[in-house]
């Protein structure tokens, strides 16, 4: 089950926010859009990722008003990035071994995607379901 990331993105559509944009419009959009993370821009630069988790644990657990905290606050910006052409078990091991469950997908300095755990899912099974 060698497959290259461009293979295993289910979704290609990115969401993107820009960085001032408060948490409670980042949520409203991940939900609208059924993901578990936006990606955060300066124009066309990414300037981090902003995730479920993050609400849970730097806005909700730190008692922060969704209405008046931006994202700018709140983002994940020590981001690691992975290329479309890198192989898909490699992206899997990244996450597992950084505790990320969601990596940016860069491609000559411009948002490819967002490459998920939940993009591994649906091989994983049918895998499974092939070696029944």
């Amino acid at each position: 089950m060698s497959r290259k990331i461009r293979d295993a993105l289910r979704r290609r559509e990115v969401v993107r926010v820009d960085r001032n944009a408060t948490v409670r419009e980042a949520s409203r959009l991940m939900t609208a859009n059924g993901v578990g993370a936006v990606v955060v821009m300066d124009g066309d630069a990414l300037e981090g990722i902003f995730t479920e988790r993050d609400v849970l644990t730097r806005v909700v657990a730190a008692d922060r008003d969704p209405d008046e905290t931006s994202l700018s606050e709140v983002m994940t910006t020590a981001l690691v990035t992975l290329g479309p052409d890198d192989w898909a078990l490699d992206a899997l091991r990244l996450m597992r071994d950084i505790g990320f469950r969601h990596v940016p997908v860069m491609e000559n300095d411009r948002i490819f995607g967002v490459i998920s755990l939940r993009d591994f899912v649906g091989a994983e099974l049918q895998q499974a379901d092939l070696e029944e």
